[in-house]
């Protein structure tokens, strides 16, 4: 005889509404589920792991007398809207996996003799935006003008990054959850978010977004960790949501990347658009928002702008293959720093294989080949 499991019947549908299922859709795929709900049977432990699989949930919550109160860890913002406290499931779980990276790594910083980060939470709302801007760059070693020393705003952006992880700060690109290609983190839900810690701040980037987009989010999670708040956010259009907080790092990290003084000169030059892109090495996305920011483009204006380049990103992105070597796209998804401190946990004895894979979600020959391949 075959045993099956007693769920509450509250729990299954908890756990479909919570996957951001459509729940006819879904039941009429799933028709077994149906007498689940109306307690008319009981699912055997193999239909339930599948189950769980679908919704995403791990199998013990099954066993939970009643659907449990789920909160987004972070305060998450909505361009136009009030913070939200409900968000895409792909996105709350992405925020969970790297809390729990962030919780090991500061125990692990803190229990080796790290000093906390000098820089996190230095300044307060309503501090001077330009003096947290130079801060910024200071810290991460840059000049003012940084950007122009290379070729091109691609050039910039991975320069950023690298300068960002060099100070301590993880940055994961990554536009899945883990390394789930199913399970797509969708960017009008989420361009970034970030974790801040006195040890350990975590970056999130949605690299779904527009490779043109995603330097003014790093920029925007910079602002957030020198001020000192967590954060997650849809960034519509490259719109700030109306919360004091978003509108004061929005401000931060605009200047950050095209400071007013200089923008002015070079706007003034009538360089336009186009000019100021290649003066400053950002895209002209980044520049149309300056333009708007300082008044030199109306709000009419700058969406008419961003709905003309957005169809050239989409064209562009439809024209690009997809794939690439596995190992490189890890090392941004997990983050190199963050690995190699896993790695010499691992080597030391202060961290088991297992925990290491769990860590940073490769297994097997998978995590071996890419633990061998970090320098």
């Amino acid at each position: 005889m075959t045993n099956r499991i007693a769920v509450n019947p509250d729990i299954i549908l908890w756990s479909i509404n919570r996957a951001g299922l459509n729940l006819p859709e879904f039941l009429a795929k799933n028709s077994s589920i149906q007498l689940w709900l109306e307690g008319k049977r009981q699912p055997t432990v193999k239909q339930l792991q599948d189950f769980s699989k679908k919704v995403y949930l791990p199998f013990g919550y099954f066993f939970l007398p009643a659907p449990p109160d789920e909160k987004i860890p972070i305060p998450y913002y909505r361009t136009g809207s009030s913070p939200s406290d409900r968000i895409n499931i792909n996105v709350y779980d992405t925020i969970l996996i790297l809390q729990q990276r962030q919780e090991w790594l500061k125990n692990y910083l803190n229990e080796n003799g790290f000093d906390p980060l000098p820089f996190v939470g230095k300044y307060k709302l309503g501090q001077d935006i330009k003096t947290i801007a130079s801060d910024i760059r200071s810290a991460l070693g840059l000049k003012e003008n940084w950007a122009s020393d290379f070729s091109t705003w691609q050039e910039a952006l991975v320069h950023l990054d690298q300068c960002i992880e060099n100070i301590g700060i993880i940055t994961v690109i990554n536009g899945v959850v883990e390394n789930n290609t199913h399970r797509p983190v969708p960017v009008d839900e989420c361009r970034g978010f970030v974790l801040t810690d006195n040890f350990a701040p975590f970056m999130f980037i949605n690299n779904a977004d527009w490779k043109s987009a995603q330097i003014f989010t790093m920029a925007h999670e910079l602002a957030h960790i020198w001020t000192g708040h967590s954060a997650g956010f849809d960034f519509r259009k490259l719109q700030p949501s109306d919360d004091p907080v978003e509108i004061f790092c929005d401000k931060i990290a605009a200047e950050f990347l095209v400071p007013e003084d200089a923008f002015n000169n070079i706007w003034n030059e009538s360089t336009g658009i186009t000019g100021c892109a290649r003066h400053f090495k950002v895209s002209e996305i980044v520049i149309a928002r300056r333009a708007l920011d300082t008044g030199k483009m109306t709000k009419k204006e700058f969406f008419a702008f961003w709905d003309d380049y957005s169809q050239k990103e989409f064209i562009k992105k439809e024209k690009q293959g997809s794939g690439g070597n596995f190992y490189n796209t890890s090392n941004k998804r997990i983050s190199l720093t963050f690995a190699g401190h896993v790695n010499h946990a691992l080597k030391s004895g202060q961290l088991l294989y297992r925990d290491a894979c769990h860590l940073t979600g490769l297994h097997g020959d998978t995590f071996a080949n890419f633990m061998s391949g970090l320098k």
